[in-house]
């Protein structure tokens, strides 16, 4: 499957982002306001996917070492 913004439609990526929030959620809590912000960036064709993951990455990061 072709992940970036220019091979895909907004249609494509918006499934891309379903599954795989679906996978995630299965066994865990669902994603921050926060993070679907990021993600949403993705779906808009803003930011490309391996920059959302590393942001995403991040901000769970730095919530971690507040907690």
């Amino acid at each position: 499957m072709k992940y970036l913004i220019d091979e895909t439609t907004k249609e494509e990526r918006l499934e891309l982002v379903y599954k795989a929030l679906g996978i995630s959620t299965s066994d865990a809590k669902e994603p921050s306001e926060e993070t679907m912000k990021i993600v949403n960036e993705y779906i808009e064709g803003i930011t490309e996917l391996n920059e959302v993951q590393k942001r995403v990455i991040n901000l769970y990061k730095k919530k971690k070492e507040v907690d």
